[in-house]
């Protein structure tokens, strides 16, 4: 058994999950998870997360407090130091750094693994298997399955731009925020490529976004996927067929399971405010970045 920590919004959650497949299948066990973390009350300066990927039609592997146990006594002893920890049958691998370890395949059985692993290098191998994985439940709406008809019928863009959460003090510390130049280029870059392109506007700010972006082209600005159905703007991205992502995993996989196999996906380059991070590993080789 490998045992995933989970933590962050649906985005990190998904990476976490991918990358524990990819191990479990290397090793020929099985993967469970911990949402314990979601059960922590955070303090109002962080943002409080919750379990979400039961919004994905067959994932249901969360691990019992039972079966927990004696991962977490080995990840508790000497809980100072990270990195590798052995206590006889269970064992701790927390990730090392940002970027790609092959590290992490040199894991055993009946490891529990805490990290982000963001990066599709860990799970590049079994894409067939993650697209079949991360398959959406049924539209939780009539509004959002006649808006996911027209985005198929067009040349539709998607734009991402993430900034409740990357406004405050940490927020911008850590990430900081994709500005109004980087959405133009992107959008000029993809008119030039695409004719007859159609933009579709998603938010955690629409107020934002609809007072600060203006494009000659057809735009429709999704302001009505709030709280737990937040995830039925990802899915609506993916199937758009282009994206244009912020510097945000929620949208990176909206992109990532874009099945359009001519998709151009643009990025933005500064992913991090913090420079300690390093993502050369972060946005797949055919993606662009501006």
């Amino acid at each position: 058994m490998i045992v995933v920590k989970l933590n962050g919004g649906l985005g990190n959650q998904m990476f976490q999950y991918a990358a524990g497949k990819a191990l479990t299948i290397k090793l020929n066990t099985d993967l469970k998870v911990d949402v314990s973390f979601f059960n922590i009350k955070l303090e109002n300066k962080w943002t409080q997360r919750y379990y979400e990927l039961d919004v994905f039609s067959g994932i249901k592997n969360i691990i019992s407090d039972e079966d927990i146990k004696p991962f977490l006594d080995v990840k508790n002893s000497n809980w100072f130091i990270r990195g590798f920890r052995n206590l006889g049958k269970y064992k701790y691998f927390y990730e090392p750094e940002f970027c790609y370890t092959e590290k992490f395949f040199k894991q055993k059985n009946n490891t529990y693994v805490e990290g982000y692993w963001q990066s599709e290098k860990y799970f590049k191998s079994i894409e067939s298997i993650i697209h079949n994985e991360f398959v959406f439940k049924d539209y939780s709406s009539i509004t959002n399955k006649e808006l996911a008809n027209h985005i198929s019928g067009v040349n539709s863009v998607s734009i991402h731009v993430r900034r409740t959460d990357y406004v405050n003090e940490i927020g911008l510390q850590q990430h900081g925020l994709c500005n109004v130049e980087y959405y133009q280029k992107a959008v000029k870059f993809l008119s030039e490529k695409v004719h007859e392109i159609n933009l579709f506007v998603f938010s955690d700010d629409t107020e934002w976004t609809k007072h600060n972006l203006s494009f000659n082209f057809p735009v429709t600005f999704i302001d009505y996927n709030k709280g737990k159905e937040s995830y039925e703007d990802m899915r609506l991205m993916s199937l758009c067929k282009h994206n244009i992502i912020a510097n945000s995993s929620f949208s990176w996989w909206a992109a990532w399971l874009n099945h359009n196999s001519e998709k151009i996906v643009i990025a933005p380059t500064k992913w991090f405010n913090n420079k300690e991070k390093n993502t050369k590993d972060l946005i797949p080789a055919e993606w662009l970045k501006m």
